[in-house]
């Protein structure tokens, strides 16, 4: 099975930028659907962006869309999520997390692999 080790997490001020990456091992991280889910106190995980394992695809939530990319480099089995003008509301952990099926699902309870996650706070 697959292991994966999320980092790049910080204390960045609203509008910066941060790149998150997830290094995955064990596997070979294009066997995977891949996605960043994200956590903050006292909420539910939310879905905030996926890849098809095939690469040929991706997701975004509208919370997220235009702002955060996806991507990954097969060779450094590596995801990452960069993560553009920052708001307080993308305050949270994010996890990276893995799922072997073909259908991209956008719920966490589909993804039988995730790491420890790392904390993103944004102030204001």
């Amino acid at each position: 099975q697959v292991q994966l080790a999320e980092s790049g997490g910080r204390l960045v001020q609203a509008g910066g930028s941060l790149r998150l990456s997830c290094v995955a091992s064990g596997r070979p991280l294009g066997n995977y659907n891949m996605a960043w889910f994200r956590q903050a106190p006292g909420k539910e995980r939310e879905y905030a962006a996926a890849i098809h394992w095939s690469g040929a695809t991706t997701y975004y939530d509208d919370s997220v869309k235009g702002r955060f990319t996806i991507s990954r480099d097969t060779a450094k089995n590596t995801l990452y999520l960069q993560m553009n003008s920052l708001k307080p509301e993308d305050t949270a952990g994010y996890y990276c997390e893995a799922d072997s099926s073909d259908y991209v699902y956008l719920t966490p309870s589909k993804y039988p692999y995730w790491g420890q996650g790392t904390q993103v706070t944004v102030s204001s």
